[in-house]
């Protein structure tokens, strides 16, 4: 199973649209809280090639993009691939 990691914020209604894909998928992920100006979203934001919005989301290390950009990538058959590859 692939490592999977996402940077989310309390009460973002992305983030948790994100979550609740994973883990219908049965994806187990590493959460990091990451508001405004903690270390946690300059973090994502150096990962993510400049990206500031909410949620940041990973797989091995690949950026994927936020909410919109994962359910793309399921709705085009991508995502299960991904999400295989160890």
């Amino acid at each position: 199973m692939a490592k999977v990691e996402i940077y989310t914020t309390p009460f973002c209604p992305y983030c948790s649209r994100a979550k609740t894909l994973l883990s219908r998928k049965g994806v187990q992920f590493t959460e990091y809280d990451s508001p405004h100006g903690s270390s946690e979203r300059e973090d994502a934001i150096r990962r993510s090639g400049g990206r500031t919005t909410v949620p940041q989301i990973f797989i091995n290390d690949q950026a994927v993009g936020g909410c919109d950009d994962l359910f793309a990538l399921d709705r085009s058959g991508k995502l299960d691939p991904l999400l295989q590859a160890a």
